[in-house]
């Protein structure tokens, strides 16, 4: 479930400098204010993953539903619920775990991922960009995040993520690919309300 938080990172032959470039900090601005202004937001995404040798380590597709700063997440049997100020995450087996969205802060959640509001956790600069998309390389501000870098291509005649690629500190590579993305669905409230009636009743919940 470690590689769910992650989705995001980059290829380590890009070297950048800590700033905040004027031009990525203009489009990453317009993808923030397409995601506030949505009132429901679904996305699928395709992740592959690569070992630091290259070996493939296997295809994942994600289904995630976001509203403002709640969000649910699911990846075959296992399931990541924040109803904006908790998190639950469910195994896909027996085990739910809990824990408050500010002990996530090294790594970055899916709402962090889409928003485009980056502007406290990264340095950025823009590598190249036509009338059709940009792609941007991002930095952790911060150290000790559980990522070593992050590039991201957008789709600038949407003001959507398109894909990103992610170096984490084992040097394993994930791609991310949006497959599609709805910025104007209907999600009801409950849905990011935790209701234990709907988990097998083996389940056990740890804080």
């Amino acid at each position: 479930m470690r590689l769910l938080y992650i989705i995001l990172a980059f290829l380590p032959v890009v070297s950048v400098t800590a700033q905040k470039d004027g031009q990525a900090k203009a489009i990453l601005d317009q993808i923030g204010t397409k995601v506030r202004a949505a009132k429901g937001i679904l996305v699928n995404i395709e992740l592959v993953s690569k070992n630091s040798s290259g070996k493939a380590l296997g295809t994942k597709t994600i289904n995630l539903k976001m509203k403002g700063d709640k969000y649910l997440l699911k990846q075959g049997a296992t399931e990541i619920l924040c109803d904006g100020a908790i998190i639950y995450n469910f195994d896909g087996v027996n085990t739910i775990s809990k824990s408050n969205v500010s002990e996530s802060d090294q790594t970055l959640s899916p709402q962090k991922l889409l928003s485009g509001n980056y502007d406290k956790e990264f340095n950025f600069s823009l590598l190249s960009q036509n009338n059709n998309s940009a792609s941007i390389v991002m930095m952790p501000i911060d150290k000790r995040k559980n990522f070593q870098k992050v590039t991201l291509v957008i789709d600038k005649l949407k003001s959507a993520l398109s894909s990103a690629t992610i170096l984490d500190k084992s040097n394993n590579i994930t791609f991310v690919k949006v497959v599609s993305i709805n910025f104007g669905a209907v999600l009801a409230d409950q849905l990011f309300l935790f209701n234990r009636a709907k988990y097998p009743k083996n389940v056990e919940i740890f804080d």
